[in-house]
């Protein structure tokens, strides 16, 4: 391992505790450097939730071209989505992308005699929902029988309005073949469904 040393502008470091660290943006790029393409678009995603700049990230990356790994670094700032909030999301966006299926709106909200839900991805003029079902969704914050009772109501409540759901977990990542069927048969059924019924003529008398 050959250790590299660089002067740091002020920009570039900012205190936690009274200690001196570099900056999210320049921690950012550091890391991607030593990253592939998903795992930065999910440490991308992470900071821009967290309030990175952007503009700055991308102007590390030009200056840094040519640097070994800096083609993950730009790849992942091409597809950074704040709205991402888990690994999972950051990764099911990313493949979605990668099989050329339309892009899908994260974190839509969508209104029901329950109340408002909030959908992963979906595909509103289909009316197509991806849920990516990761443990925190069910084991953490609250009692898991109380998550997934009020996760299947909120299901039902919407699939009352015509919502299809697609539901993903970690190994349906590595599935890619079989998550491109599912997603679009889903998709296509939801295009069926929003056809307006054929206008038939009915003889008179």
């Amino acid at each position: 391992m050959v250790a590299h040393t660089r002067r740091l502008s002020s920009r570039e470091v900012t205190f936690v505790n009274d200690l001196p660290c570099t900056s999210l943006e320049r921690t950012v790029v550091d890391c991607c450097l030593m990253f592939n393409m998903r795992q930065s678009l999910i440490l991308v995603d992470h900071a821009a939730r967290l309030g990175a700049d952007l503009h700055l990230l991308r102007d590390y990356c030009t200056a840094l071209a040519g640097r070994n790994g800096v083609i993950a670094l730009r790849r992942a700032l091409e597809l950074v989505d704040a709205r991402s909030e888990s690994a999972g999301e950051s990764l099911t966006r990313e493949l979605i992308h990668r099989l050329r299926i339309p892009a899908p709106e994260p974190q839509y909200v969508v209104r029901t005699p329950l109340g408002e839900h909030r959908l992963d991805f979906a595909w509103p003029a289909q009316r197509v929902a991806l849920e990516f079902d990761g443990k925190t969704k069910y084991f953490d914050y609250r009692p898991t029988s109380e998550v997934v009772f009020q996760e299947r109501r909120r299901e039902k409540a919407l699939m009352e309005q015509g919502w299809i759901f697609v539901r993903v977990e970690w190994k349906d990542l590595f599935r890619e073949q079989e998550f491109k069927y599912r997603l679009l048969r889903a998709l296509e059924q939801g295009s069926d469904s929003a056809q307006p019924a054929p206008f038939r003529r009915f003889p008179a008398g």
